[in-house]
């Protein structure tokens, strides 16, 4: 008797078993910054439109959508004798942005970061970069963030010259 009540509760418990998996964990997220997006912190620069107004103390960036890509204009002002203006294309994969400055696809021609609301451009530019500056004035290392998303706003951004440098496209 005792082992038919034996095999009996065995039999009940085998169909109560569940043979699903149990759901994999979710990735781990690697470094810091990977646990600021996940935790919603900081925006996915993979999912960000960079469309808007950059800016930091006189130094501005204006992306904003044309037929192909998207146009893009820098200005950095130091005084009328130290300054940098100039527009080109800028296209992106993520925390990548590839910038050619230049109206005919010109020499100045590199890779920015883009982490969402920041864009950041390396201290080494091509030497073709500086024919958009007058005097000593750079756009190596420009680091800018984002004031608006605007499209109109970022439009109005002018070089020293009084010249929209996101308009037309």
């Amino acid at each position: 008797m005792k082992r038919a009540a034996l095999l009996a509760v065995l039999t009940l418990a085998a169909c109560g078993r569940d043979d699903r998996k149990a759901p994999a964990a979710p990735p781990t997220p690697q470094g810091l910054e990977a646990a600021a997006i996940e935790a919603g912190i900081i925006p996915d620069p993979a999912s960000t439109d960079i469309t808007g107004l950059y800016a930091r103390e006189t130094d501005r960036v204006c992306i904003v959508p044309s037929a192909t890509a998207y146009r893009i204009g820098i200005f950095v002002d130091y005084d009328e004798q130290q300054n940098c203006g100039g527009s080109g294309t800028v296209t992106h994969d993520g925390e990548t942005l590839h910038v050619t400055l230049g109206e005919s696809g010109g020499d100045c021609n590199f890779d920015a970061r883009f982490e969402g609301d920041r864009i950041v451009f390396p201290a080494r530019l091509p030497e073709a970069c500086q024919k958009v500056c007058v005097g000593r004035a750079s756009v190596a290392a420009l680091d800018v963030t984002r004031l608006s998303a605007s499209v109109s706003e970022a439009s109005t951004l002018r070089d020293a010259k009084g010249r929209l440098l996101c308009a037309g496209g």
